[in-house]
């Protein structure tokens, strides 16, 4: 690519140290591998990715939410990796866990540029996209950790149209059990793509099976969009991912030009 030509003043921005920044991803303190499509694993997206580690949060304690307490200590790592972030000079944050949506609120009233905590925020404009009579399908890590609060806190409607299944309540995806729960890890956790593709392709045929009337599959998980391609080929849906929300989130804060003829 050229250089920009209209770019030719430049100015500093309040409290910017770096330039030309994309997306800042905030991840697990958590030592595992991803495939490339992963949230973790940068090489499988086309913009800039700056991470910062969420101190102290792994797997587990992510999903507690359940006093006030538990609650403050997590917000309190949220809350310094996105601000070191945005210090950064990052278009945008995103979070590694779609279950960080019950913080959504949270973190974007208190952050200064564009947040995504959650793959999760896309479902309301899912249920537009495939009508009333269609369900979306979100198919996440572990449906018995989705609490109310985690869908309300992204503007999903309780009584509106979706189903949940979890990809490990049932032990389906062995392959993403082996990196996620620490009593399945090995000491140098590792996955196999073929294996955990297949795992995940029986799991997710089975959830349209057992809900026909499911119009969209809605990936919540961050490893999940490594085999999107592969669940659409078999599904023939359309399938929603953090994926396709980073896609969506860079537009929105570095939108591409327009070149063609009239």
């Amino acid at each position: 690519m050229q250089r920009d030509l209209s770019i030719d003043l430049i100015k500093a921005r309040p409290n910017r140290r770096v330039y030309g920044m994309g997306l800042g991803i905030m991840i697990l303190d958590e030592v595992y591998p991803g495939f490339p499509g992963d949230v973790r694993n940068a090489s499988g997206y086309p913009f800039p990715i700056q991470y910062e580690v969420m101190e102290d949060l792994n797997c587990n304690n992510i999903a507690v939410t359940k006093n006030n307490e538990d609650d403050a200590i997590i917000l309190a790592s949220i809350m310094k990796a996105a601000r070191r972030l945005e210090w950064y000079g990052c278009k945008a944050i995103v979070a590694e866990c779609g279950y960080f949506s019950y913080f959504q609120q949270m973190v974007a009233g208190e952050i200064d540029i564009p947040v995504f905590m959650s793959s999760l925020l896309q479902v309301p404009m899912i249920q537009q996209v495939i009508g009333p009579k269609k369900a979306v399908g979100i198919f996440c890590g572990q449906a018995s950790s989705l609490s109310d609060a985690h869908l309300t806190n992204v503007g999903i409607d309780l009584n509106s149209n979706f189903h949940v299944k979890g990809a490990i309540d049932e032990s389906d995806c062995s392959q993403f059990m082996a990196l996620w729960r620490e009593d399945y890890r090995k000491d140098i956790p590792e996955a196999s793509y073929k294996l955990a593709e297949k795992e995940i392709l029986i799991s997710c045929k089975d959830f349209v099976k057992k809900h026909p009337d499911i119009g969209a599959i809605m990936l919540e998980c961050t490893g999940f969009q490594s085999f999107a391609k592969s669940i659409q080929r078999e599904l023939d849906l359309p399938v929603y991912s953090w994926s396709t929300l980073l896609d969506y989130a860079y537009s929105v804060v570095v939108h591409r030009d327009f070149y063609g003829h009239v």
